[in-house]
């Protein structure tokens, strides 16, 4: 009878637990918040979009200004359509191409202005309680016609899904002119091909002085109506292609319309193989959960631990940001728009765009080379395909075109990394060493006078200090190259031009300095001044840039007279109480502790340089100041622009406890972990893990290290280190333990 009970009551207990609802796992989705960034100058979007993916579905307000580049800012409370193309955090607009707009408002014919305003008449009015952002998916009310809209995407393929209360008439306006800061339309077209399929391109020049965008439409149930605006005209025309080009697509009887849109830029029979293979059906709630699903796998490459939920926002919306950017550019049909204006296919790898290297070489594409190996490949064959079509490495390529944005060719530390950690496999190296050196020996943004002088004359050329410096790190990262290939001319050559930057410091003021073609400093000088067209700094002053070389940072602190010194100077550049000087301030110096810019990239490495100098203890505290002000949960939550990633990647790395000041030697500077513990998954299989004992808000301060089970009793590691698996034992504490962290340099960084 005993045994009876007992298995009664066993089966009992099997039953309830099976009935029981199962927990949901976590998913760290669930701690995205696009809208971070959406406010102050991020500059980021808060719609749907895939990681790397060539959709970026989001809204857009309408408004002309810098804080719109993206088409959104949280500050506008309207919505004039919902664009298929945004970009991410840049300090300069383009893209919001392709918008398309729903309305239940009767679409008639608008005179006023040559219909200029057309589009006008149809915008909504949203309630910011009303959006609802998650990695994949948009929503958004339309309080002026009640339409709930929704939105996800695949790779190439934006959904939408439309919603009213009632059946009722529901009218889509297609506008191909639309356009924000610098674009402008050069080559529209759109027509009908089938009662639920409409094609056509939109060609434009602007920032990218030549994009094409191909599209195709789909929706789920036959159109009614199908009209082109021709001057603010409604037509009954099949297809049109006019500077101005709109098409309305209306239906009845609707409560409920979803559509899918295809992208290539090289053709229209792209653009619909990407709907026919990405969206098969029309099953929203599907691509949805795909959507999320191929961001969670990308999220769960790193995983922290921490008590600080909002820090674990911060991180996981940081690492969200870091993978927007590059974005897809080549089709189904392998086939892009090249950097010649001409129709080539991607052999063997995905073609990319949207390189803004100024700022990505720093730290979003070291983080690639840990969890984003196959993208570094196909990163690098991206920038070889741009080097054969133009001539040049990129510089900042946005959608099959230079820009010539910003300084420097940032392209190389790039390949540099990748090729000093052995993620290029198919490409010689030598092939990549003549491209980086040719790309050096033209006459680019002052590159002749740089050779003739060694430093670039400020009475010669603008922003000649910023050129300068950044021009001797990427000649480092060329001998680095040549010296890894076996290229000992080429080493030599270029090694002498990384020393170029001492031509620039001046002793007696202890900055980086114009100096005129005669050889003799520029005179009225002021580290606080800053212009942000013209003078001898890019978006910055002597303060700021008088610490970019990061390939030398031990000559850099010769330079001063030594440690102590060195470290007096740099603790000047926290503390100054004075401001911004000039009528003309570059807007981008934000995110201020003392004159330490953290709002823009020049600044990003400059808090780990006090490791280099001995006193790893200094870095450790503005690491932690840092962190801990400059990236919050609000939309405000970004001190600057986001510029694709590099601010976000500043952080993933650092909140880990580890940032590359050299982002092409393969070493890394130690700072102050954020997490207890932070497990990365390599994109080799193996996985490293780094621990922080005793870690906590009071205790920022490493007290002793172990690194694959030795003890590490200096401030730095190397990426052989961690590749092969294994982890960082941090120990922390309240003081700083000024015996840790005294061993020898980097060899890429001593003298």
């Amino acid at each position: 009878m005993k045994n009876i009970t007992l298995s009664v009551i066993a089966l009992l207990m099997l039953f309830t637990m099976a009935c029981e609802s199962p927990k949901q796992q976590e998913r760290l989705t669930d701690s995205v918040d696009p809208f971070i960034g959406t406010g102050a100058h991020g500059h980021v979007f808060p719609g749907a979009t895939t990681p790397f993916g060539m959709v970026q579905l989001s809204p857009v307000n309408g408004t002309q200004g810098w804080d719109w580049v993206s088409g959104y800012h949280t500050t506008s409370d309207e919505v004039v359509g919902f664009a298929h193309m945004c970009l991410s955090g840049t300090g300069i607009g383009d893209l919001a191409d392709l918008l398309i707009l729903p309305t239940n408002k009767a679409v008639v014919s608008d005179t006023i202005e040559g219909g200029k305003n057309f589009l006008q008449a149809y915008k909504s009015k949203i309630n910011h309680v009303d959006e609802k952002a998650e990695p994949g998916y948009y929503k958004v009310k339309l309080q002026d016609s009640g339409l709930k809209t929704e939105f996800t995407t695949s790779k190439r393929v934006g959904m939408h899904r439309y919603s009213q209360t009632e059946k009722g008439a529901l009218s889509v306006i297609v506008d191909l002119g639309f356009a924000i800061h610098w674009d402008r339309p050069e080559d529209l077209f759109i027509q009908q091909e089938s009662e639920t399929l409409f094609t056509g391109y939109r060609k434009s020049s602007g920032w990218s002085s030549e994009q094409w965008l191909y599209f195709a439409i789909e929706t789920d149930r036959p159109v009614k109506q199908f009209n082109v605006v021709e001057g603010g005209l409604l037509s009954d025309k099949k297809e049109t292609k006019v500077k101005d080009t709109r098409a309305v697509l209306s239906f009845d009887d609707v409560d409920q319309l979803q559509l899918k849109v295809g992208l290539s830029s090289a053709s229209i029979n792209g653009a619909i193989k990407s709907i026919q293979q990405e969206m098969p059906d029309w099953n929203f709630t599907n691509y949805r959960q795909l959507a999320s699903d191929s961001w969670e796998k990308e999220l769960n490459k790193i995983k922290v631990e921490t008590p600080n939920q909002d820090n674990k926002t911060i991180f996981y919306t940081a690492m969200y940001h870091s993978m927007l950017a590059p974005y897809l550019h080549s089709d189904l049909n392998n086939e892009y728009k090249g950097m010649d204006g001409k129709v080539h296919k991607a052999e063997g790898y995905d073609r990319y765009t949207v390189f803004s290297l100024w700022d990505t070489f720093r730290a979003n594409h070291p983080l690639f080379t840990l969890i984003q190996a196959d993208k570094v490949n196909d990163f690098i064959h991206s920038f070889m395909s741009i080097y054969n079509e133009a001539g040049l490495l990129p510089v900042w390529e946005l959608v099959g075109s230079e820009t010539m944005c910003m300084i420097g060719y940032h392209s190389i530390p790039v390949i540099t990394d990748a090729w000093e950690k052995g993620l290029i496999k198919d490409i010689d190296g030598k092939e990549l060493l003549k491209a980086m050196v040719n790309s050096a020996m033209t006459d680019i943004q002052g590159l002749a006078h740089y050779r003739k002088y060694n430093y670039i004359p400020a009475d010669l050329e603008n922003k000649s200090v910023s050129i300068t410096l950044e021009y001797a790190y990427d000649d480092w990262c060329i001998a680095h190259m040549a010296k890894m290939v076996g290229d000992n001319e080429v080493y030599n050559t270029f090694m002498k031009r990384a020393a170029s930057y001492k031509n620039l410091f001046n002793p007696a003021t202890g900055f980086m300095q114009g100096r005129l073609a005669n050889g003799e400093w520029k005179g009225n000088f002021d580290p606080l001044f800053s212009d942000h067209n013209g003078g001898e700094y890019m978006e910055g002053n002597g303060w700021q840039y008088s610490w970019f070389v990061p390939h030398d940072v031990k000559g850099l602190i010769n330079l001063h007279g030594g440690n102590q010194a060195f470290v007096t100077k740099l603790d000047s550049l926290f503390e100054i109480k004075e401001d911004l000087k000039g009528a003309h301030s570059s807007p981008d110096i934000s995110g201020l502790i003392g004159q330490y810019a953290h709002g823009n990239e020049p600044s990003h490495h400059v808090a780990y340089m006090y490791n280099t100098a001995g006193m790893p203890w200094k870095t450790a505290e503005r690491v932690d100041e840092i962190l801990n002000t400059m990236y919050t949960t609000k939309t405000d939550g970004i001190c600057g622009n986001e510029d694709c990633g590099q601010m976000s990647a500043w952080y993933v790395l650092s909140s880990m406890g580890f940032y590359p000041v050299n982002p092409a030697n393969g070493v890394y500077q130690l700072g102050r972990p954020l997490f207890d513990k932070a497990e990365i998954n390599l994109s080799n299989g193996k996985v490293f893990t780094v621990f922080a004992k005793d870690n906590n808000k009071a205790n920022k301060y490493i007290q002793s290290a172990m690194l694959n089970g030795k003890v590490l009793n200096k401030t730095w590691f190397t990426h052989k280190d961690m590749i092969n698996g294994g982890e960082l034992k941090l120990v922390m504490g309240s003081e700083p333990n000024k015996n840790w962290g005294i061993e020898i340099l980097p060899p890429s960084m001593s003298k």
